[in-house]
């Protein structure tokens, strides 16, 4: 069986004042760094092989900061990065409404490639780090896809709001994924001695 616990990156300035990030590459706060620092706490008393991460620089460093007590191989895959918001990255949820009020948004990436690039992704760490405990740091568009895909859009996009660091675990057996838990945001109440 294999495992993927999926995690949201810590939280951003942009996070707080509630922007879209997109692709556009912006640092963890201080808060973000301090979930990130729990969710390592959390994953050090388990056993996991691989962390694999998106490229930008929150959701890397929130995998960088899980590793330093793991130890593990890191990988980063392109396939993970968040969902391009096009014209729309920068602005908040009101500021998007106001400008584009139809919601056609130039050089927006559309749901349709979002998720194929997202089964690509799945597919490759399925084929090449089988039956392996695997945390893949990535963002909330990116997990809240693969949340729509393995549940046939019972959970995820537009019907899931994923707090910053949460986990959500999903397994492969029987020759499908299949979703153990989401949005579990426990470990952050911790106290780390």
């Amino acid at each position: 069986m294999t495992k993927i616990c999926l995690v949201r990156h810590g939280e951003t300035d942009w996070n707080v004042q509630g922007r879209l990030q997109g692709k556009t590459d912006i640092q963890l706060n201080e808060t973000g760094i301090q979930q990130a620092k729990l969710c390592a706490h959390y994953f050090h008393s388990s056993n996991w092989d691989l962390i694999v991460t998106s490229p930008l620089i929150r959701a890397k460093k929130t995998a960088e900061i899980i590793n330093e007590p793991l130890q593990l191989s890191m990988i980063v895959l392109d396939y993970f990065t968040e969902k391009g918001f096009g014209h729309a990255e920068g602005l908040t949820i009101e500021e998007k409404r106001e400008q584009f009020p139809t919601n056609e948004i130039p050089n927006m990436e559309s749901p349709e490639l979002l998720r194929k690039r997202l089964k690509q992704g799945i597919e490759i760490i399925q084929k090449n780090y089988s039956e392996q405990n695997i945390i893949l740091v990535a963002h909330g568009a990116v997990i809240n896809a693969l949340l729509a895909i393995f549940s046939e859009n019972i959970i995820g996009t537009g019907k899931t709001s994923l707090a910053n660091a949460s986990l959500s675990t999903i397994l492969y057996s029987e020759n499908k994924w299949n979703i153990e838990d989401f949005n579990q945001i426990s470990h952050l109440n911790e106290k780390i001695h």
